[in-house]
């Protein structure tokens, strides 16, 4: 009889195992928190409570509603959301723990800022010369005394402010490694290193800062890629003279892109960045690949009369990027902002001849203005009459998502733009 039962309902028995075990496997989540949505896999990011302390702050309204209604849901990683320098509103810039921090709260984007050293190695700085502010390196005696311009102790009875100049070329590539991360800033009253190195911004923290972790830019797409994340260099302007010892500005632009080639990195996950145009131009032509996600970083308004509402100040013209092959650009806030006479966020004239020169936006920086209760600062300068609380940055968040079509933002914490984008369903 029992034999007579399994030949008769084995395949039938066999069918309801596989559509149990199949119907399982979709609820179980891999080690990093992988959900699949039968398309792409989705990863779960933790945005904690900083979304939620926006939004109790807004005023009524049918945006915050919206974003109330999304409280309990489940987040997940979004390329909306950019890792500016990872996550600096709490961890030093540039730092392990800063993109971890930025991958964590998911940002499907995560930047790190390309420069290098005196061995000409390429390691993750905003700038050439920051080390001062940014990490220890004026209270290691043997390097501070290689910096190009050693630290000066203020002399207030002549307003002369303390100062020090430290670059990443001043250095190499070993003793860089040596260097922890701390929060950006310095004390300009100061008359000794140690009070000169306390200058954490009040609106940020030091609670993170006791291990900042120096990375390589190698060392920086080895952590981008087994996250899973896509990653968006920028190559800094260089302070010192090029060549740098034989070291081409052409050399330093082709060699931050072979460091994701010899990665296995594919060209599609990686945006590279530059002030300077024509390094844009240069990966466009040389390495197109690479070349037509590369982002213009638009700093024209250091023109003298650049007016973000006149075309006619504009040099080159929106459509003249897109006809050298610029398929992104990535202003400032400010200058896709604007407001109409009764005081509402709208999109600027910049904005709206970008859109129509069919060239994709992002833009920089969200949440790097400390408290907006006085107007925000220069990211918010074209907008700062209708900038009075810390939930305007939602407000202006969502002008730039749905009015302006922005299809990124950079942001010191990225977990409120991952919210965003998620209730939004911006992805």
């Amino acid at each position: 009889m029992v034999t007579w039962f399994i030949k008769k309902y084995s395949s039938a028995f066999f069918l309801v195992v596989v559509f149990i075990l199949t119907a399982c496997s979709r609820h179980v989540t891999s080690p990093i928190n992988k959900v699949s949505n039968n398309v792409v896999d989705k990863v779960v990011a933790k945005v904690g409570v900083r979304p939620l302390f926006l939004i109790n702050e807004m005023q009524d309204s049918e945006l915050k509603t919206k974003l109330e209604q999304c409280k309990n849901n489940t987040f997940y990683r979004s390329d909306f959301s950019i890792g500016h320098r990872g996550a600096p509103l709490l961890f030093p810039e540039h730092t392990r723990e800063s993109y971890q921090a930025a991958i964590d709260s998911g940002a499907g984007i995560v930047e790190c800022d390309v420069t290098f050293t005196s061995d000409q190695a390429l390691v993750c700085r905003h700038s050439q010369c920051d080390l001062a502010t940014t990490t220890n390196i004026l209270a290691i005696p043997e390097l501070a005394k290689q910096c190009s311009q050693p630290f000066t102790p203020a002399d207030p009875i002549n307003g002369i402010a303390a100062s020090a100049m430290c670059c990443t070329s001043d250095i190499t590539l070993a003793q860089f490694k040596t260097l922890k991360g701390k929060m950006d800033g310095a004390n300009t009253q100061a008359t000794t290193v140690e009070e000169y190195l306390a200058g954490t911004p009040n609106w940020r923290t030091d609670l993170y800062s006791g291990k900042g972790t120096l990375m390589t830019h190698a060392e920086s797409i080895d952590m981008f890629k087994k996250a899973g994340v896509k990653m968006s260099p920028e190559l800094k302007s260089a302070s010192v003279k090029m060549p740098f010892n034989g070291f081409s500005q052409a050399d330093y632009a082709q060699k931050m892109l072979n460091e994701y080639i010899a990665a296995g990195v594919p060209a599609d996950q990686v945006y590279p960045q530059s002030f300077n145009l024509a390094d844009v131009k240069y990966w466009i032509t040389q390495t197109p690949l690479f070349g037509k996600q590369a982002i213009f970083l638009d700093e024209r308004n250091i023109a003298a009369d650049f007016d973000p509402d006149n075309p006619k100040t504009w040099v080159p013209s929106m459509q003249e990027l897109k006809n050298q092959g610029v398929e992104y650009i990535a202003p400032p806030l400010w200058m896709l902002v604007t407001l109409d006479s009764q005081g509402t966020i709208i999109p600027s004239p910049y904005a709206k001849a970008a859109k129509a020169a069919e060239l994709k936006i992002i833009t920089w920086s969200l949440e790097r203005s400390g408290l907006l209760a006085n107007g925000g600062g220069w990211y918010y300068q074209s907008i700062t009459e209708a900038i009075s609380s810390e939930a305007d940055v939602l407000v202006l968040l969502d002008v730039l998502a749905k009015q302006v079509g922005v299809v990124g933002v950079f942001s010191d914490w990225p977990a409120t733009v991952t919210y965003y984008a998620n209730c939004m369903a911006m992805d």
